[in-house]
């Protein structure tokens, strides 16, 4: 990295602000799970801006019937009089009922696989995996904006205490399969600053935090080349320097676990200039199973490439990869669902399919990797007619009601959990609060999160979530 041992000291004092304080770290865990896993790893996909769940994974042809109605002119009960909508509406952004005429289904469907499941005709290559894959069609969360983003990776609303992101919580409880490369890592738009808070640890401090990696094969990771001004040779003293010195810290402040972490991170990135180009050269990978994931398809390379590294990370032993797959917002189709829609999937669908066969093929999906594909919310079942929008072609953002879905080890194939009501607009059967995604996989990974408290923090009861043991194989 080319720092030298002088630089260490102030390198520990500027990160000293976002570190916490040493006596609620305490406690750390033995990095060990507490029951037998079912898994070792996650694939964490992320679909950014709010995915329709009525033009996805959970269709509802009632819509199709009632088009242009209003919801009192349907046979249903009027979803804003039910007590779920003052329940789980916590707005930060005002809200109003701009969605009062019902838009019907912009894309057809049908029963796919041996389990029967419904899903849109958008997912023609999904669809070839939906007896591996366990469909939760009752989620839901508080937050009308986007801000829902941030909710489902913490447990918390924007107006609460941030928390730590569930990546982060994995890494805190079981600590690292390999060495050499990072616990958790993300995947994504390596400029955009906006997502930053999904990967954050908060007051476990940065060492539990997401490493960001970029896919360009020169510079996957932000200072990791070594400058062409130091010779191998010189770098290589340059550490044993630092060696020696954080020897002589070690023995003067021996309580320090401040200092200890910091030295283990910075000899992590040490270790990382040589593991993590290897890890992700996808030229290794041959050329079917590079056009499984669709790299020699410009539509679906950038995404393809994302989900190859990340099964590349996993296979080498990271816990958690997070990987990015939009741009920020790019599902929030508030106008022209159909088209921005039906591009997104279409950018998404084969590389996605690509992951499942090629973990499938490996072994991997068995023991080893679990998958889970999520978005912030879902879309109302009515029109979005705001007075800025000139041609209403689109929903609104729909936090009452979602879709997530997830594969792999530990989970029961060719499931479909929860339902809706008629149009999509209410959970019905099975309601989980977004921690529960976060409970289900710490439980796979053999963690119980009420183990995982950090002393002098105050957690909410929800924070915890439930394990949804009805998709678990």
């Amino acid at each position: 990295m080319g720092f030298t041992g002088l630089a260490l000291g102030s390198m520990l004092h500027r990160d000293r602000a976002g570190r916490a304080a040493e006596s609620e770290l305490a406690s750390l865990p033995a990095g060990r799970p507490h029951f037998p896993p079912r898994t070792k790893s996650v694939i964490w996909i992320f679909l950014s801006g709010g995915v329709s769940h009525i033009e996805t994974w959970d269709p509802k042809p009632a819509l199709n019937r009632y088009s242009d109605k209003t919801y009192a002119e349907t046979p249903y009960p009027n979803p804003f009089e039910s007590p779920l909508f003052r329940e789980r509406s916590r707005a930060v952004v005002g809200a109003d009922r701009t969605h009062a005429k019902i838009l019907p289904l912009q894309v057809g469907f049908q029963k796919r696989g041996q389990c029967g499941v419904e899903i849109s005709d958008w997912w023609p290559n999904l669809s070839t995996c939906v007896d591996d894959v366990a469909f939760v069609r009752s989620m839901y969360t508080t937050d009308n904006d986007h801000a829902a983003e941030f909710q489902f990776h913490t447990g918390r609303h924007k107006l609460d205490e941030r928390q730590p992101v569930v990546g982060s919580w994995i890494s805190y409880g079981l600590g690292t399969l390999n060495e050499n490369l990072p616990q958790f890592v993300f995947l994504g738009k390596y400029s955009d600053t906006r997502v930053r808070e999904d990967f954050a640890a908060d007051y476990l401090g940065p060492q539990y935090s997401g490493v960001e990696l970029s896919l360009d094969p020169g510079n996957p990771l932000p200072f990791g080349n070594r400058p062409a001004t130091i010779s191998a040779a010189e770098q290589q003293r340059e550490f044993e320097l630092i060696g020696d010195l954080n020897r002589l810290s070690a023995v003067e402040y021996p309580e320090d676990e401040q200092l200890r972490a910091r030295i283990r991170s910075y000899e992590l990135a040490y270790r990382m200039q040589q593991s993590v180009p290897e890890t992700l050269d996808l030229a290794a990978e041959t050329t079917e199973t590079q056009s499984l994931y669709g790299i020699d398809r410009e539509e679906t390379a950038v995404y393809g490439r994302r989900l190859l590294a990340a099964r590349r990370l996993v296979e080498r032993g990271v816990r958690f990869v997070l990987v990015y797959l939009s741009d920020y917002g790019e599902w929030d189709s508030h106008t022209q669902l159909k088209e921005l829609h039906a591009r997104c999937c279409s950018r998404v669908d084969g590389p996605i399919a690509g992951l499942l066969k090629d973990l499938k093929r490996r072994g991997l999906s068995e023991d080893d990797v679990t998958v889970a594909c999520c978005t912030e919310f879902g879309r109302t079942p009515g029109l979005e007619t705001r007075d800025t929008i000139a041609t209403p072609t689109g929903r609104d953002h729909h936090p009452h009601a979602f879709t997530v879905w997830l594969a792999g080890a530990g989970i029961r194939s060719g499931t479909v959990h929860g339902a809706t009501d008629e149009l999509g607009f209410h959970v019905t059967e099975h309601p989980h609060y977004v921690t529960d995604i976060h409970a289900t996989l710490l439980h796979l990974l053999g963690l119980d999160s009420r183990r995982l408290d950090v002393p002098g923090r105050k957690r909410l009861e929800i924070d915890y979530g439930r394990p949804i043991h009805a998709i678990m194989a």
